[in-house]
């Protein structure tokens, strides 16, 4: 290593939780050693595909893919996919020469991580959520080490080889969520970026960037269920590219003036800025930046996810007094109810904002990279 530049490979993907550390690792070696070399390994067909090299990072694919839960015809491929990946994962390791593989989780992670475990290379995982994916269970016993977003993984890896590090965000989120002194305008002049007034509180709703139903009905609710005098707030809320026209249609025909309808809001620190509250969903990224941001927070875990993961990465915040656990199935009727609560409360309410903003970590990304030099530095002979 003292010969040449750092190698790095990088695995896994699949969705956008996934991604986004895995380029913030990147960035983050890139900064601390500018001639680090990085190359990551995805699954074909997934939007790592396209994601990574956006980034400008190059990324080769492999044929591996999930299994069905039920009986399917993928599932009599997935074998012949798996002894496919795991050949070009080695092919990949004998080109490139890496000093460490890292993986993220998500289907490419398995074999590609195998692979370099078999070969001696020194392995990492990088595990975003309150509960582990299939994959990084699977290589639970195989890995040198494991950076944890949240606390309690005990149960599922070696308690010597887990570190909490928090979740790795990209350096332009930090440095837009990150408070900076002489901001005191900075929420006025996001309201006015949003069409928002001046002197009425704010709910940011957030289902995600494709949108959650279940989210968009509870708006949906209590738009009609209070006045807007007995409301006493307005409303941002991204309802989700795939809802975007019926909900921004619904928004019109309604015609009230404290609701403001996006899709997608591309201005994330904008919108964090002009709330006064959040309600949102549990993504392990989400609640990075949530933390980051430090305000009453509602988080709704979706019930779609595998292993019913959100709960447990809201529950690790929620346990620490840092936010209100909402579930799927009562946020229509109990939206409304709850966001009152946070806006009247005061205290208890900036109590626990105090609470989620102590559990950010800005420095997740450098603390993942120093368990790679340290790895790297006290690799076996």
């Amino acid at each position: 290593m003292a010969d040449r530049p750092l190698r790095v490979l990088i695995s896994g993907g699949g969705t956008g939780g996934h991604i986004h550390p895995a380029i913030a690792i990147a960035e983050a070696l890139q900064a601390r050693h500018p001639d680090c070399v990085i190359e990551f390994v995805g699954a074909l067909g997934r939007m790592e595909m396209e994601r990574i090299p956006a980034a400008r990072y190059t990324i080769t694919g492999l044929p591996i893919t999930g299994i069905d839960r039920k009986l399917s015809l993928r599932n009599l491929r997935f074998p012949f996919r798996l002894l496919r990946s795991l050949q070009l994962s080695r092919r990949i390791i004998r080109r490139f020469q890496p000093d460490i593989a890292i993986g993220v989780g998500g289907f490419a992670s398995g074999p590609l991580l195998w692979a370099a475990t078999r070969a001696g290379i020194p392995t990492l995982i990088q595990e975003q959520n309150g509960f582990p994916g299939i994959t990084n269970r699977l290589l639970a016993g195989r890995v040198d080490r494991v950076c944890a977003g949240f606390p309690g993984l005990e149960r599922w890896f070696p308690a010597d080889r887990i570190v909490e590090t928090g979740n790795p965000l990209r350096a332009g989120i930090l440095e837009r969520l990150t408070p900076s002194e002489g901001t005191s305008n900075q929420g006025r002049e996001a309201r006015q970026h949003f069409g928002l007034q001046d002197d009425l509180p704010v709910l940011l709703v957030l289902g995600g960037s494709l949108g959650a139903a279940s989210m968009n009905a509870a708006v949906r609710q209590l738009v009609q269920e209070r006045s807007l005098e007995q409301r006493g707030f307005q409303i941002l809320w991204q309802c989700g590219g795939r809802y975007a026209d019926r909900e921004m249609a619904w928004a019109e025909d309604h015609g009230d003036p404290l609701l403001t309808v996006r899709g997608f809001i591309d201005r994330m620190d904008l919108a964090y800025d002009a709330a006064n509250c959040i309600a949102s969903r549990a993504g392990a990224m989400s609640i990075a930046e949530l933390a980051l941001v430090g305000k009453p927070t509602l988080l709704v875990p979706s019930p779609h996810v595998a292993e019913d993961h959100q709960t447990k990465n809201a529950l690790s915040v929620v346990d620490r007094g840092g936010a209100v656990l909402l579930k799927d199935t009562d946020v229509v009727d109990g939206l409304g109810a709850a966001v009152s609560k946070l806006l009247t409360e005061g205290e208890p309410s900036q109590t626990m904002a105090a609470a989620l903003a102590g559990t950010a970590r800005p420095d997740a990304a450098d603390a993942v990279v120093r368990e790679v030099l340290d790895l790297l530095a006290n690799r076996r002979p």
